[in-house]
C-alpha cells in the first residue's frame, strides 16, 4: 500500500515537473529577438536570442524582429496587406495620386529594450500596426510633393524611391526602427489626367514616328543622290571612253585615209613618168577603132589622114 502511494506521488511530481517546464520553456525564433519583462522588477538587461529558454513563470517575453521583415501598403492582397491599403498622396503641381508601397524594416536589436518600454510593451508586430505602417503613409506625403506628377510616375521613379528610402530611414531612427528600403510600387492618377496622359504619350509617340519616317527619307534621300552621283560617274567615264575610242577610230581613218592618197600618189606619180610622146600616140593608135571622123557641110568627106610631120 505504502508503495503503490509512493508511485502516484512520484508520478505526480514527475507530472509536475513536466508542466512546470513545459511552462517554463520560450522558444525565440530565428530571426527576432525577446525582451524579457518580470512582473516585480521590470526590464531585463538581456534580450533572448533565437533558440529553447527556461523563463520563469513570472516573467512575459516580447518578440521584436531583428532579420529583415517586408509590408504593404497596396490595393489588393499582397503580403500583410489588409483590403485597400493603398493611399493618396500629393505631387508638386498639385495632382492627387493614389498609391501602392511596400517597404523593409527591421528592430535595431541594441534597442529593443528602449522600443519596448517606448510602446508600452507591445509587441513588434502591434508596433507595426499601430505605429510604422500609419506614418510611413504619413512620412511618403512629405516627400511625393518634391516632385511633379511625370516624375513619380515616369522615368524619375527610382530617384523618387531613393530620396523616400533615405527620409523614411531618417525619421524612424529615433525609434530604434530600421528603415531598410521603401518603394512605391503602383502609382494611378484620376481618370482625366490619365487621359491627358495617355494623349500627350500618342502625342510623343507620333513624333517619335514622324521623327523617324523623317530621318528615313533623309537617309533614302542621301541613297538617290549616291546613287545619282555614281551613275553620273559612271555616264561620265563612259562618254569620256567613247569619246577617246571616237578619237582614236576617227585618227585611224584619216591615217588610213593619209596613207591611201600618199600610196595613190606615188602611183599617178610612177604613171606620169612612164608616160612618153610616143607611148602616148601608140596608146591612141590602139584605141583608135578605125572609124574616119565625118563632118556634115559638104558631099565631100574631108579626111586628114596626115601625121605630126605632115603639113
Amino acid at each position: 500500500m505504502k508503495g503503490a502511494i509512493g508511485g502516484i506521488f512520484t508520478a505526480i511530481v514527475i507530472a509536475i515537473v513536466i508542466i512546470c517546464g513545459f511552462k517554463c520553456t520560450e522558444r525565440i525564433p530565428a530571426g527576432y529577438v525577446g525582451v524579457v519583462y518580470k512582473m516585480n522588477g521590470g526590464i531585463d538587461d538581456k534580450t533572448l536570442s533565437q533558440g529553447w529558454h527556461i523563463v520563469s513563470p513570472t516573467k512575459k517575453i516580447t518578440l521584436y524582429s531583428i532579420g529583415i521583415e517586408q509590408s504593404y501598403l497596396t490595393a489588393g492582397d499582397d503580403g500583410d496587406s489588409e483590403g485597400d491599403d493603398s493611399f493618396e498622396a500629393p505631387s508638386k503641381d498639385g495632382k492627387g495620386l493614389r498609391v501602392d508601397e511596400t517597404f523593409t524594416y527591421r528592430y535595431d536589436p541594441e534597442r529593443v529594450a528602449e522600443i519596448f518600454t517606448r510602446f508600452k510593451g507591445r509587441s513588434g508586430k502591434d508596433v507595426l500596426r499601430t505605429f510604422i505602417r500609419p506614418n510611413v503613409m504619413s512620412w511618403t506625403k512629405e516627400v511625393t510633393p518634391r516632385y511633379y506628377m511625370t516624375e513619380i510616375i515616369g522615368e524619375q521613379r527610382g530617384a523618387v524611391n531613393i530620396a523616400l528610402t533615405e527620409y523614411l530611414q531618417q525619421k524612424f531612427e529615433p525609434y530604434g526602427i530600421i528603415i531598410e528600403s521603401a518603394s512605391l510600387i503602383d502609382v494611378n492618377v484620376d481618370k482625366e489626367t490619365d487621359k491627358a496622359i495617355q494623349k500627350k504619350i500618342q502625342a510623343q509617340q507620333e513624333l517619335e514616328v514622324a521623327k523617324i519616317n523623317k530621318q528615313t527619307a533623309s537617309v533614302e534621300a542621301e541613297k538617290e543622290k549616291e546613287v545619282a552621283l555614281i551613275q553620273a560617274e559612271k555616264d561620265k567615264e563612259t562618254a569620256v571612253i567613247n569619246a577617246e575610242k571616237a578619237k582614236i577610230k576617227a585618227e585611224g581613218d584619216a591615217e588610213a585615209k593619209r596613207i591611201a592618197a600618199e600610196a595613190e600618189a606615188e602611183a599617178n606619180k610612177k604613171v606620169a613618168g612612164s608616160l612618153t610622146p610616143e607611148l602616148i600616140e601608140k596608146q591612141k593608135i590602139e584605141k583608135w577603132n578605125g572609124t574616119v571622123p565625118q563632118i556634115q557641110g559638104g558631099s565631100t568627106p574631108i579626111v586628114d589622114m596626115r601625121g605630126d610631120n605632115n603639113e
